[in-house]
């Protein structure tokens, strides 16, 4: 016998916002739900299933476009995988580039973070903020 859920119990079963689940079914992630007589939705384990794969997706940082993609070839296990590694490459090159502006910016800000002004004209992190050529006059200035 299959379950059958409604929204806020499926929101909770899943770990994921009702107002999020109504944004899947519009962006036609996750399929409508069947309507109840009282016109309620009610989910059944399949969309329990696909919707823990679209928060999980989401968790990883992919894009509901990705997700949609993934989800096809979820459907088609038949299919080679080499868009699902194309697209894992992708996002993981990305999430590189962004750790190391990530590791650029902790540098910067642990430059700047106890600063001895006393006032805004001496604060460390205006002048880093600061337009270059101010940046290295500050600099001359001590």
């Amino acid at each position: 016998m299959t379950s059958t859920y409604s929204i806020g119990v499926l929101s909770q079963l899943s770990a994921v916002n009702i107002e999020t689940i109504r944004y899947y079914e519009k962006v036609d992630l996750l399929p409508a739900a069947s309507r109840a007589s009282n016109g309620y939705r009610q989910y059944d384990d399949a969309s329990l299933e696909r919707l823990s794969f679209i928060r999980r997706g989401r968790e990883l940082g992919f894009t509901v476009d990705e997700i949609r993609e993934l989800l096809a070839l979820a459907h088609h296990p038949e299919q080679p995988c080499s868009n699902a590694d194309r697209m894992t490459r992708a996002h993981l090159d990305d999430i590189e580039g962004k750790i190391r502006d990530l590791h650029r910016m902790r540098r910067v800000l642990q430059q700047v973070v106890d600063c001895c002004g006393q006032t805004a004209e001496h604060c460390e992190l205006l002048r880093a903020l600061g337009p270059a050529d101010a940046r290295s006059r500050l600099a001359g200035r001590g």
